[in-house]
């Protein structure tokens, strides 16, 4: 049984269709074959210290609202689209909010999310429970999946769910491309871990499910020196404990705040790894530049880059074309959240083509199920595939590489590709090289 909520707006919207055909008399029928404007929602952290994520948000929905301008076509019938765009804030409990205001104020049809747990998560449940159908991304499959469950720790009891779907890499991903990186260097495989209390730094840092066992079986030895509040200004802790054990490798999941004023004390401290392979922090452009020469090979996973061998569905645009574009248009360096928000619109598109009537949420829901797309960021295909039993339906996963970043000649920071032993199609640029 449909929720109060989706019952209300599913009769609101069959009243008007029926005041409709009854005010136009003859004409009924013409209206019926007139396909209203379908809504898509998007909940983003356009403020706070997750902004990094959306800065490439309005130049994508701009390119998106272009690219189907003269609607889409589904059947014999046409949809025209609009997007309602909602800030979470950076803030968990604001994301919740928005999502439920885009579902009962707003009406829309599909919602679409991204960038971190902290802004997925609370969607993608509010989404759950109100049988909207939502496509997520840019957070890793194993908060997106677990965290939401009743009881994470329980596996036993984890649950598939019907309306939310998700498509990114998972941690599994990222252990494995950053021990590639790591196994090019030298070191005495020591590792410092910087795990935040938050859904990123509890499912990278579990002892049971993260990555302390995989490092244990590739035989690096991890040093956790527990969680730590985000935004703090102080990692003199930390950094005693990575100093105390040695660690010649760095590695977490750290807001770019926070990993640059970890990185300056560190300096200060005397703290320098041969390798630091950190998540979130130094994906932008924008993070590194700001730090300075002291950025130098510093190292991070690459879901997505200007050589990605992979080209959009709506525009045929390669994945240079689109870095290329946006640089050209704002000025700014490309960012891989580029790929992945203009990945959301392609799937969308995809399941607004192959519906016959988006006011059915089981049909639509079915429909993004069954995609196989080729997108920005590769194949999109909720077939189970590389994936454990519990996650198959609802998780499809997208290809990951590491890479470092290095200054080039005009004074800016760029990535390099240094391994993609996991995705051999991907092109390297160089190799692993240490910090110094």
């Amino acid at each position: 049984m449909k929720n109060f909520s989706n019952a209300r707006r599913q009769f609101l919207k069959t009243s008007a269709a029926a005041g409709a055909m009854a005010a136009a008399g003859l004409c009924a029928p013409a209206a019926l074959a007139q396909a209203r404007t379908v809504k898509i929602g998007y909940v983003t952290p356009q403020t706070g210290p997750l902004a990094a994520f959306a800065e490439v948000d309005q130049f994508t929905i701009d390119g998106f609202l272009q690219s189907v301008s003269g609607g889409i076509k589904s059947g014999g019938r046409t949809f025209d689209v609009e997007i309602v765009v909602k800030d979470s804030q950076s803030n968990p409990n604001r994301a919740a909010e928005v999502a439920k205001e885009l579902i009962v104020d707003d009406e829309i049809d599909i919602m679409i999310v991204a960038h971190t747990p902290e802004t997925t998560n609370p969607v993608t449940t509010i989404c759950e429970i109100e049988e909207i159908p939502c496509v997520s991304s840019v957070a890793p499959w194993q908060p997106w999946f677990i965290g939401r469950q009743g009881n994470p720790g329980d596996p036993a009891t984890w649950k598939p769910f019907d309306y939310t779907h998700h498509f990114f890499w998972g941690l599994e991903d990222i252990i494995a491309v950053f021990l590639n990186m790591w196994n090019q260097l030298d070191t005495n495989r020591s590792v410092g871990g910087l795990f935040p209390n938050d859904a990123d730094g509890n499912a990278w840092g579990d002892p049971n499910l993260g990555m302390p066992p995989a490092f244990a079986a590739a035989r690096f030895d991890l040093t956790d020196p527990g969680r730590y509040e985000n935004l703090q200004d102080d990692f003199s802790a930390q950094i005693s404990a990575f100093k105390d054990a040695s660690c010649e490798i760095l590695t977490g999941v750290v807001l770019p705040p926070d990993f640059a004023t970890f990185w300056t004390q560190a300096a200060q401290q005397g703290y320098r790894p041969k390798a630091a392979s950190v998540g979130k922090a130094i994906l932008f452009p924008s993070a590194v530049n700001a730090i300075g020469d002291a950025a130098h090979n510093l190292s991070s996973e690459i879901w997505w880059s200007n050589v990605h061998p992979f080209s959009s569905s709506l525009t045929g645009q390669s994945a240079a074309d689109v870095c290329e574009s946006y640089e050209s248009q704002t000025g700014k360096q490309w960012t891989q959240p580029l790929g992945f928000v203009h990945a959301l619109f392609e799937v969308v598109t995809d399941v607004l083509k192959r519906i016959d009537s988006v006011n059915d949420v089981e049909e639509v829901s079915a429909a993004v199920a069954a995609t196989d797309l080729q997108t920005l960021v590769g194949p999109v295909k909720w077939d189970g595939a590389n994936l454990p039993p519990f996650a198959q339906k609802n998780v499809s996963k997208t290809p990951l590489v590491g890479g470092q970043w290095r200054k080039s000649d005009d004074g800016l920071f760029r990535i390099t590709i240094v391994d993609n032993q996991t995705y051999p199609d991907i092109p390297v640029g160089g190799e692993m090289q240490p910090i110094g």
